[in-house]
């Protein structure tokens, strides 16, 4: 969606990055030094209280990181950091502001995403109010697929219990109802998607809203 002039802003100052798991690119109220745009792999915006955490978005190839920047801020009070590993690039802040400031197009696309990530936080605030723990991990299963090649993500009970805020217990009877419906195959820290059309059908309408919206304002 960039122009060659916007393009041309960043490239120069792009660094080539490895994500791996767990690596943390922003901080709790701590200064967001660098913005990372994902190519692979999967990075999640956590909210934390009194140490617990809770995944309130997902990052990958279609977007970035440093939504606070784009706003005009210089810290997040969420946590950014690597679910999936893999790889993309970065630029730092500073860069990343000087292109938006010389650029007005640039920085109305970003905000275009940030629009779109603050819908799919309504949407996974909804989804965690109202929606059966089998609804949940159905639409999150279908938004990492959207940001990974293949049909495989390298996932454990124990991290989805901590991305769907849920009772490890809770997960695998999650994992076990999809299974047994045949919409997924579960194995140790792995788990493959068989049939998307039954993962959209259990998810329902809490499922969709975001992914419209980004078709409409980014592509």
């Amino acid at each position: 969606m960039l122009s060659a002039a916007d393009l041309g802003l960043l490239e120069p100052h792009l660094v080539a990055v490895s994500m791996k798991l767990r690596d943390r690119f922003e901080i709790p109220n701590k200064p967001i030094e660098t913005i990372l745009f994902p190519n692979v792999g999967i990075a999640s915006v956590v909210a934390i209280q009194n140490g617990t955490e809770v995944e309130i978005g997902l990052i990958g190839c279609e977007g970035m990181s440093g939504a606070a920047i784009i706003l005009g801020n210089q810290r997040s009070v969420n946590a950014t950091y690597v679910q999936v590993a893999g790889e993309g690039r970065q630029i730092s802040t500073q860069r990343l502001r000087e292109a938006m400031d010389q650029s007005r197009s640039l920085h109305g696309l970003f905000l275009r995403y940030v629009q779109v990530f603050m819908t799919q936080t309504a949407h996974t605030a909804i989804a965690n109010a109202r929606a059966k723990l089998s609804e949940r991990l159905a639409r999150w299963l279908l938004m990492a697929d959207d940001r990974i090649a293949g049909n495989r993500l390298a996932l454990t009970h124990e991290f989805l219990s901590l991305m769907l805020a849920v009772r490890r217990a809770g997960v695998t009877e999650a994992v076990n109802d999809l299974e047994s419906k045949g919409l997924i195959a579960a194995a140790r820290g792995e788990i493959v998607l068989l049939n998307r059309k039954g993962l959209e059908k259990i998810a329902g309408g809490f499922y969709g809203a975001p992914e419209t919206e980004y078709r409409q304002l980014i592509k």
